[in-house]
């Protein structure tokens, strides 16, 4: 019995000479699978993930690649739906990954493929990994802060679309466009969209619109794609012409679940390019309803106004009519006037002569009463003063008594009856110190009642 893998060997010589072995497609196809089948059972694959899609039936495919090889590398991949159900994390490009499953030919397209039976993260991917660091850095300059966002208007007269003439998202723009507003004029600023080409080209295309300065918001968009696809929104150049546009810039590149860096520098982000559109552009159906709504406010407001002034029109016409009994009303007015003021200086001199005499008995009352407090004020203080003189006088009397007691506690006469002398030399200065003597010296001593002389016979201390 023969193997899959002998059929793909030459035939062994014979000594006659044979043809050639023909295959057909389908054959080929076949023996490489088997051939595949019998050397790579199962595999375990690391790769970059791009390209992923899920596909209506459930079906999931996508492409591993490896940019650290010497020269890129790629193979198609697809895992059905039953071991799709199975993973435990969402799939996306720039996702770093490890494939197990069994390497197989499509024979549809003649593909080498790895049909996955089990995926699982193994890290983020190098495009990835720039995307967040790029992210990182431009966050920390403050380029998402939405404070420095710029409105868009709710009813631009004009719309700048930067994207590829050839990109389905232009249509989809000025579809949406002409039919939401179709008196809405747009200007195209064509760029590439994909490629290295296309970040320059973008920057280019922002920066003119920003210096035309002929629209008043701007729309940058692409459709869908993988990571790669839609990497000119990640580069750095076009993110800061985004931030730097004086305009309102709205980005709507690929699907609602792809981000980019100039989604997060734009204005206003949109999910799709229709969707870019659509915020842009008011309906037009929404914008007469408006409209119609405030004229028929509006014309009612008039209406109420011409009705009323109709009314005061009426009313002044009415006054009009009668001027016989306005002037027959003047009249009667002036004469009560003219009788008011024949009478008004009586009046006035009445007034005030009552007010002099209230003011007159007023000065009296106070009079008196000024009087009786003066009365009462000099008798209080007539009774305060003897109290302060008695007071005083008392003070003194104790003061008096007690320099008399100190004088007298200090009178020399009292120490002298308590056995204390008063000693003086000959010169009748008081002796302090036995060293102002000298024994045989005569001094004097002054006792309570006389006086005696001594001979001093020694000292000592």
């Amino acid at each position: 019995m023969t193997s899959p893998s002998d059929s793909l060997r030459s035939p062994a010589p014979t000594g006659l000479r044979s043809a050639p072995r023909v295959w057909t497609v389908a054959a080929l196809l076949n023996a490489v699978a088997d051939a595949l089948q019998a050397r790579f059972a199962a595999v375990t694959v690391q790769g970059e993930l791009s390209g992923f899609s899920r596909a209506p039936s459930g079906h999931c495919y996508f492409s591993l690649k490896d940019d650290r090889a010497v020269e890129p590398a790629l193979v198609r991949c697809a895992i059905f739906r039953r071991a799709a159900a199975m993973l435990d994390f969402q799939p996306r490009d720039g996702l770093l990954v490890e494939v197990r499953g069994r390497l197989a030919v499509y024979n549809a397209r003649g593909d080498l493929q790895l049909v996955a039976e089990a995926m699982r993260p193994a890290g983020q991917g190098a495009l990835y990994e720039q995307f967040l660091r790029l992210k990182a850095r431009l966050e920390a300059e403050g380029l998402f802060d939405p404070s420095v966002k710029r409105s868009v208007p709710r009813h631009p007269a004009s719309v700048g679309v930067v994207t590829s003439l050839k990109a389905a998202a232009l249509r989809d723009v000025l579809s949406a466009l002409a039919r939401r507003a179709p008196h809405l004029r747009v200007v195209l600023y064509p760029a590439s969209v994909q490629g290295t080409e296309a970040p320059g080209e973008l920057v280019r295309a922002i920066g003119l619109a920003d210096a035309r300065a002929e629209v008043d918001t701007l729309i940058v968009c692409r459709g869908g794609g993988s990571l790669e696809d839609l990497w000119a929104f990640n580069d750095e150049s076009v993110a800061r012409a985004i931030a730097g546009c004086r305009l309102p810039v709205v980005v709507g590149v690929g699907h609602e679940t792809d981000f980019t860096i100039a989604d997060f520098v734009a204005d206003l982000r949109a999910p799709t390019p229709t969707a870019a559109a659509e915020l842009v552009a008011p309906l037009r159906d929404d914008c007469l309803a408006t409209l119609q709504t405030l004229h028929e406010g509006l014309q009612r407001a008039v209406d109420r106004r011409v009705e009323r002034e109709s009314q005061r029109l009426d009313h002044a016409t009415l006054r009009l009519a009668r001027p016989a009994q306005v002037l027959s009303r003047m009249h009667r007015e002036i004469d009560r006037l003219q009788q008011a003021l024949a009478a008004a200086p009586g009046q006035r001199l009445q007034l005030a002569r009552q007010r002099e005499q209230h003011l007159a008995g007023r000065l009296e009352r106070s009079r008196a009463v000024l009087q009786q407090g003066e009365a009462r004020r000099l008798d209080a203080l007539a009774a305060r003063l003897q109290r302060a003189v008695l007071v005083c006088r008392e003070a003194r009397l104790g003061r008096l008594d007690a320099l008399g007691a100190r004088l007298e506690s200090a009178n020399p006469a009292q120490v002298l009856q308590r056995g204390y002398a008063l000693l003086t030399d000959q010169r009748g200065e008081a002796l302090t110190s036995i060293r102002a003597v000298q024994p045989g010296d005569t001094v004097h001593a002054l006792l309570a009642d006389g006086r005696l002389q001594a001979e001093v016979r020694g000292t000592s201390s």
